[in-house]
C-alpha cells in the first residue's frame, strides 16, 4: 500500500496523519508529491489531492468548498480527518501493542476522542490559521515544523532530488518523534483507565479513613476525591525511591485544601528532626506544606498517617 503526501515543507497535520496511517497499515510505502497521477494511483492521499473521502482513501482539506467541521466548529485538517476516521482503530492497535490491553470499541473511540480534544484538534487549528486560539497546540505544530531541513541545508544538498531526498528523512524522523507522542497519549489513558480499577480495589485501613495502595505513581486523586469521602489519607509505596509515602486528600480538584493536613508539627522536617517528632525511627521527611510525609518502612509510615489522624490541630 502507498502512502502520498505533498512534497516541500511539512507540518504538523501532515506528520501526524501520515503517523498514524503508518500504524494502522503497517508496512505502507511513503511518497511525497504533487504528481496528480501519483496521487491518484496511492492508497491513500494526505493533505493533497483535492478530496475528503475516507472510502477511498483520501483525507485532504485544501479544495474549495471544504467544510468539514467538529461539533465545536474547529475546522478539519489532514490529522483530524485521519484521526476522525481511524483515531479508535490507532487506539485500540498501541493499547495493545504497548499495554497488552484490549480495548472495547466504546473505550477505544472515547480514548480517540480525547486525544482528539487534548491534542489532534490544536494541529489542524494551527494548520488552517487559527493557531492563535490554541498555544498549546502551536508548540507542538513548531517543533514538527523544525524537523524541516533549512535554506542552508537545502543549498548544500546541491540538487532538488537531493534537497527532497532530505526532506523525506526529516519527515520520517518527525514521523518518529510524533509516533511518542501518540503512544505516550494512549498509554496515559489507558493507565488512568486501569488505574480507576486497582484504587477502587485496595486495600482500606484505619476504618477506612487510611487507604493503602501497592504503587505510589497511580494516578488516585479524583477516584478517592469523588468515590470514598471517609479516606482522609492515602498510604503509598514508592518503588523507585523504596519507601512509603504518607498523602493529603484535596478537598477539591482545584484547591490546595485536604480533608486533613498532616501536623503542623512536622512541616518542613526531615531525617532525625522529624524522627523525634513523630517517634518513627525511620521518618523521612515532612513538606512544608504539609501535604505529603514518608518513612522508610510501611509500619513507620502507617505510625505517621495514625498520628496525623489523632492530631486535634
Amino acid at each position: 500500500m502507498i502512502i502520498a503526501t505533498h512534497s516541500g515543507k511539512f507540518h504538523a497535520d501532515d506528520v501526524w496523519a501520515v503517523t498514524v496511517l503508518d500504524i494502522v497499515f503497517p508496512g505502507c510505502t511513503l511518497i511525497r508529491t504533487r504528481d496528480p497521477e501519483k496521487i491518484r494511483q496511492a492508497d491513500f492521499a494526505v493533505d493533497v489531492g483535492g478530496i475528503w473521502d475516507p472510502q477511498s482513501g483520501r483525507f485532504d482539506h485544501h479544495q474549495k468548498g471544504f467544510a468539514g467541521a467538529r461539533e465545536s466548529g474547529v475546522v478539519y485538517a489532514s490529522a483530524g480527518l485521519v484521526w476522525k476516521t481511524h483515531g479508535a482503530r490507532c487506539v485500540t492497535l498501541v493499547a495493545q501493542q504497548q499495554t497488552g490491553q484490549a480495548l472495547s470499541a466504546d473505550t477505544a473511540q472515547q480514548i480517540a476522542y480525547a486525544i482528539d480534544a487534548d491534542l489532534v484538534q490544536y494541529m489542524d487549528m494551527a494548520d488552517t490559521g487559527a493557531a492563535k486560539s490554541a498555544p498549546g497546540g502551536y508548540g507542538l505544530s513548531a517543533l514538527i515544523s523544525g524537523f524541516n531541513p533549512t535554506w542552508l541545508d537545502e543549498q548544500q544538498a546541491g540538487s532538488v532530488d537531493a534537497a527532497e531526498a532530505m526532506r523525506l528523512s526529516q519527515f520520517r524522523r518527525a514521523m518518529a518523534f510524533m509516533a511518542d507522542i501518540l503512544v505516550n497519549a494512549v498509554k496515559f489513558r489507558v493507565g488512568g483507565l486501569l488505574a480507576v480499577q486497582q484504587v477502587r480495589q485496595s486495600e482500606l485501613l484505619e476504618d477506612g479513613q487510611v487507604l493503602f495502595l501497592k504503587n505510589a505513581s497511580l494516578p488516585w486523586s479524583s477516584v478517592v476525591r469523588n468515590e470514598m469521602p471517609k479516606v482522609l489519607f492515602v498510604l503509598s509505596y514508592n518503588i523507585a525511591e523504596d519507601r512509603y509515602m504518607v498523602h493529603t486528600v484535596p478537598a477539591t480538584a482545584d484547591s490546595f485544601d485536604a480533608r486533613k493536613d498532616l501536623p503542623a508539627s512536622w512541616a518542613g522536617l526531615a531525617g532525625a528532626d522529624l524522627a523525634a517528632v513523630t517517634g518513627v525511627p525511620d521518618a523521612g521527611f515532612c513538606h512544608n506544606g504539609r501535604f505529603i510525609a514518608a518513612a522508610k518502612s510501611f509500619a513507620g509510615a502507617l505510625t505517621m498517617a495514625r498520628l496525623a489522624l489523632a492530631d486535634q490541630a
